[in-house]
């Protein structure tokens, strides 16, 4: 079960790397341009703020499982 997780967890990790978030408006207008330059930065821009969010959640969720856990080992 350990290894299924670290499968998934490394499978999602590289297929993160890998994909393009454009709407279809904006990758109709970029992809007229020539040097791709500007798509290449409102891609990357949109990846950026799509992880913040997930990031957040992950250290929320973390800081709330390590108060757990501390005050679980602190009364024994």
């Amino acid at each position: 079960m350990k290894h299924k997780g670290l499968f998934l967890f490394l499978l999602s990790v590289f297929t993160f790397l890998k994909t393009e978030a454009q709407c279809a408006m904006c990758r109709a207008v970029l992809e007229s341009e020539e040097t791709q330059s500007a798509a290449k930065g409102v891609n990357d821009g949109i990846m950026y703020l799509m992880a913040i969010p997930y990031i957040l959640v992950a250290g929320i969720g973390f800081i709330i499982y390590w108060k757990f856990f501390r005050a679980k080992t602190t009364k024994d």
